[in-house]
């Protein structure tokens, strides 16, 4: 079998739902553009524990982890089925890294996204905590454990965002202010030049605090790199930024 795709998305604001937009169209549109997966591999951005978890319920409770938003958002369904063989696997490979948590679900930051893509959530997914207490080069190792599941038909979908600072919140500017541009813009040049490393280690990267004040929507990222092989192709889509501080620039690999 031929290997599934990884698929890093900036899942931007949760308006994004509501809206028929660029970067909507093009989540739409990534499903032509991948293998029809077995089931889907996922990290987000908006789940942290204190250990790597999954769920093991039949279907993923779906959260709305955001506020203030138009009452439409809140009656949005999606209804998807977790995949017990994956789930499996994923606790095999990972063993004392990982533990079963249920208090969690599907939050925006991926059912957002998967509304365009699989509208009609017929592709299982397994969702993978963060770990909050481990260093960027452990997250990137857990994601190498679990690479090969890739040969078996797993498409990897991991959603944050490569810049996000809220604090510095530009209601006027529809894209990213010059500094964040170019450090997103530094991201796509290390990623085109296979220097993965240096992107897992981000401290080191000019301008990191004010790109992202916390790495939690950074974080993502590193799970994407690491589930890459030597060879991987890599597709730029969505390119640009909202509202000065959040950039939506996201990636395929295959």
């Amino acid at each position: 079998m031929d290997r599934s795709e990884v698929v890093f998305v900036g899942h931007g604001s949760p308006i994004n739902v509501l809206m028929d937009n660029n970067y909507t169209r093009n989540w739409k549109a990534l499903s032509t553009q991948l293998k029809k997966p077995k089931a889907i591999l996922a990290v987000s951005a908006h789940w942290y524990t204190d250990k790597c978890a999954i769920s093991d319920k039949e279907y993923h409770k779906q959260i709305y982890d955001m506020y203030g938003f138009p009452e439409e958002i809140y009656q949005i369904k999606y209804e998807a089925k977790s995949d017990k063989n994956l789930e499996n696997k994923v606790l095999e490979l990972l063993s004392d890294d990982v533990r079963i948590n249920n208090d969690w679900g599907l939050d925006h930051g991926l059912w957002s996204v998967l509304k365009f893509m699989y509208p009609e959530a017929n592709i299982p997914l397994v969702i993978i905590s963060i770990d909050a207490r481990k260093s960027a080069m452990e997250h990137f190792t857990i994601a190498r454990k679990l690479r090969d599941l890739r040969q078996e038909g797993y498409l990897v979908l991991t959603s944050g965002n490569i810049v996000h600072n809220l604090r510095m919140v530009d209601w006027d500017n529809p894209g990213l202010s010059p500094r964040l541009e170019a450090f997103d813009d530094m991201v796509l040049e290390k990623i085109k030049a296979r220097k993965y490393l240096d992107l897992v280690e981000y401290n080191k990267l000019e301008d990191v605090n004010l790109a992202f004040p916390t790495p939690d929507h950074y974080i993502p990222l590193i799970y994407a790199l690491g589930f890459l092989y030597e060879d991987e192709e890599t597709y730029v889509f969505n390119r640009g930024g909202e509202l000065g501080t959040i950039s939506m620039t996201s990636y395929i690999w295959k």
